[in-house]
């Protein structure tokens, strides 16, 4: 296949990227700043030469969007809206307008549009939408107003010939340095992986070989459309998430942290509390439907695996797996 990765330059970029390519497909990357072979520019916004290689392309996955590790703001939370509403309507434009469109459009969404609750799991089907919590930070709302603006630009595209999944992402967990996975370890080693302000949150994530085993489903399944959770199915409470994280770095205790002393550590390391407070409780119904298995179902199982690889990155002096492993079916 062509494949084409709008905003591609990032982790989950790299981790597609690299499996991808892998697998022997022909994988072009959209990016303000391209610096390497299959890189082409775009701004995100106009109609560019760029739409090329979306014409005769077998699927398009874009990922582009302002990052969500940064202060809440104003300013950049309507940067975060701005970037991710106008690449999606630029990429239904190109679409729209190719004389051979891809088949299929994979859109990034989050798995934040979910509300912020406890008492059950969010899945496709029963999940709530967020945005009317109450005892919850007002702003927090904004980043579900973000994530239903994102959707619908997607929706309201053009592209009766191109099959359209908005991918509600939990965070996607790979031993890449800089990635999620890695910031939290990080705090795991210097001895600050304790539970944040109590630890009941739930936390979602998703293992980055799950992640792109569930694209490949979801490019091979003609038949799925609209919102798809990928997140694995048994999401956990934060103190329960960090301990298996100790765990496997084999961390004995780790400080913890109450919301004060997490608002201050936020605002040192430039990000906002909302990543970690909110109770993110998501699971991937519609692909287990499916007929999904996970390979990482459980994260006990995933950090281990992760922190593994991560110990041996480390001791060849290298950030990444020099061969990623390949893909597997999907469906056993």
């Amino acid at each position: 296949m062509k494949v084409v990765i709008p905003g591609g330059t990032g982790q989950v970029g790299a981790v597609l990227d690299r499996a991808l390519t892998a697998a022997g497909h022909d994988v072009v990357i959209l990016t303000r700043r391209p610096v390497r072979e299959r890189e082409v520019y775009w701004d995100g916004e106009s109609t560019a030469p760029w739409t090329r290689e979306i014409d005769g392309s077998d699927v398009v996955i874009n990922l582009a969007g302002r990052t969500v590790s940064c202060r809440y703001t104003q300013a950049n939370l309507r940067a975060m809206m701005d970037s991710r509403v106008r690449s999606t309507q630029a990429v239904g434009r190109a679409i729209a307008d190719a004389v051979r469109p891809p088949r299929l459009w994979l859109q990034m969404s989050t798995a934040t549009i979910y509300a912020h609750r406890y008492d059950a799991p969010n899945d496709e089907a029963t999940g709530v939408i967020g945005g009317a919590e109450a005892g919850v930070p007002a702003y927090w709302g904004y980043s579900v107003e973000i994530a239903k603006a994102w959707e619908q630009a997607q929706r309201q595209a053009d592209t009766p010939h191109t099959r359209k999944v908005a991918l509600r992402s939990a965070m996607v967990m790979s031993p890449d340095r800089g990635g999620v996975f890695d910031v939290m370890s990080w705090m795991v080693r210097l001895g600050l992986g304790g539970a944040v302000a109590g630890g009941a949150q739930y936390v979602s994530w998703i293992h980055e070989y799950d992640f792109v085993r569930a694209v490949r489903f979801l490019v091979d399944r003609d038949d799925i459309s609209g919102p798809v959770n990928l997140a694995a199915p048994a999401p956990l409470p934060h103190r329960a998430f960090m301990r298996a994280l100790r765990g496997a770095w084999r961390v004995p205790v780790g400080l913890p942290a109450t919301r004060g002393m997490a608002e201050l550590g936020a605002f040192v390391l430039r990000t906002d509390t909302e990543l970690l407070l909110k109770s993110r409780r998501v699971v991937p119904g519609r692909l287990l439907d499916a007929g999904f298995t996970f390979d990482h179902g459980e994260w006990p199982d995933a950090a281990r695996d992760l922190a593994e690889r991560r110990r041996r990155h480390e001791g060849r002096g290298v950030d990444v797996d020099s061969g990623p492993r390949p893909v597997r079916p999907s469906v056993r």
